[in-house]
């Protein structure tokens, strides 16, 4: 039983809109299946909890991707997320690591790099997919999303995320939270955030001290300007299957799947999320072409 979860609210009167999340069995998880170092824990780790924040923004079956190609040795990072708390993803070098930064942390824009982009795309159930793309502007993540909420969605927002790493690489405390400042937001309430975010305790200290997505937003935002909205479940899920694979490995055509009988006697597939393994036999690839021959008839 998970014990991640986000929350959403409204504070000021609905002048500000507030989501924050609790991820570090999440995080905890793809750090286990990917074997992943810290540096590359903490970047990744980062994007999960925006991502699934930005997930329980759509509605319904509503799913959306995010990527972030950095010109960094940890190469791109592709996280999905959906409305309901479900969030996957993966990065291309699981394995990298560097020092720390002069700020004695993790040093995520060391591994991502400062040159590059972050793309979402939105799948709204519609025939056209809505697609974002701004350049990076730090490679720390946090500003990066701030940034994309300003240029794409025109927006002004406060994005704030943080994962902390153990010495044996497992994953210590992970969180966010998403500030939005929405058109009837007044100056004073502006100016209030703007000063209580200068001096807030990092994201992942205060998940590490203990306190739950409500008591994050309550820290940055007081208590009495608070109006909770709701909670939703955050956990690891990857929509793999052996059926899915099998499908993509027909998409190729005959000829191809010809081949892998002929050169592999059999094929495999693995997911990039989840690194669940799929094994097919000569007789399955076999089964495939036929299918292809009986669909042409």
């Amino acid at each position: 039983m998970s014990t991640d979860y986000l929350v959403k609210a409204l504070a000021f009167d609905g002048g500000i809109r507030a989501y924050a999340v609790r991820s570090t069995e999440t995080v905890g998880e793809v750090q286990r299946r990917h074997h992943m170092w810290p540096t590359a824990t903490a970047a990744l780790g980062r994007t999960i909890s925006a991502t699934v924040m930005m997930g329980s923004m759509l509605k319904g079956e509503d799913k959306l991707t995010v990527k972030i190609q950095g010109d960094g040795s940890l190469g791109p990072m592709v996280v999905d997320a959906d409305a309901r708390g479900n969030v996957r993803g993966y990065a291309t070098n699981p394995q990298t690591h560097v020092p720390l930064n002069d700020q004695n942390k993790l040093d995520v824009r060391g591994v991502v790099g400062t040159e590059g982009t972050l793309s979402i795309i939105k799948d709204l159930g519609l025939k056209d997919y809505f697609t974002g793309q701004v350049p990076l502007i730090s490679g720390e993540i946090a500003e990066d999303f701030t940034q994309y909420f300003v240029v794409s969605e025109q927006i002004p927002s406060a994005v704030a995320l943080g994962v902390l790493v153990n010495p044996d690489n497992t994953v210590k405390a992970s969180g966010g939270f998403i500030l939005q400042v929405m058109p009837g937001a007044t100056d004073e309430t502006i100016t209030h955030l703007e000063k209580k975010l200068s001096n807030v305790t990092p994201i992942s200290t205060l998940i590490d001290q203990g306190l739950t997505p409500e008591e994050v937003l309550i820290e940055v935002l007081g208590e009495e300007n608070m109006e909770f909205l709701g909670t939703t479940d955050v956990r690891f899920e990857c929509e793999c299957s052996r059926e899915r694979f099998g499908n993509a490995i027909q998409s190729l055509g005959q000829q191809e799947v010809q081949a892998m009988i002929d050169e592999d006697h059999g094929a495999e597939a693995q997911c990039h999320f989840c690194l669940e393994t799929y094994q097919y036999s000569e007789e399955d690839l076999q089964q495939f072409i036929d299918n292809m021959s009986s669909a042409e008839d």
